[in-house]
């Protein structure tokens, strides 16, 4: 079974940023994709940036500029640099792996992590 586990959540004032990083742990498994979604409380889920293993990135309209992902295939860890937060970016931050390349379809994705909570505060 593979695991992901999300870190570097937490409070940030409007312009500042966040570093999130993203484990996977298990068996051993081909993580073709990596990828970054988002839920705010009362929303669906949203797509936000992911990396194919050959480090082919796509990103969100809503945070390309501003977001940069990232991935260390050696060490399976994916990363989120976000910069220039604003209250918007406010959600849950939920790490996802796919065994094959894939796009932006929640569905898609064969693992999630727990989440971890990003506020930006105004």
């Amino acid at each position: 079974q593979v695991q992901l586990v999300e870190s570097g959540g937490g409070l940030v004032q409007a312009g500042g940023s966040l570093r999130l990083s993203c484990t996977a742990s298990g068996r051993t498994f081909s993580s073709a994709t990596m990828a970054w979604f988002r839920q705010a409380p009362g929303t669906e889920r949203e797509f936000l940036a992911r990396i194919w293993s050959g480090g082919h990135t796509y990103y969100a309209d809503s945070v390309k500029g501003r977001f940069t992902i990232s991935r260390d295939g050696a060490k399976n860890t994916a990363t989120l640099q976000m910069n220039n937060l604003t209250p918007e970016d406010t959600a849950i931050y939920y790490c996802a792996a796919s065994s094959r390349l894939t796009g932006t379809s929640i569905g898609a994705y064969n693992y999630w992590g727990q989440g971890t909570q990003v506020t930006v505060s105004s």
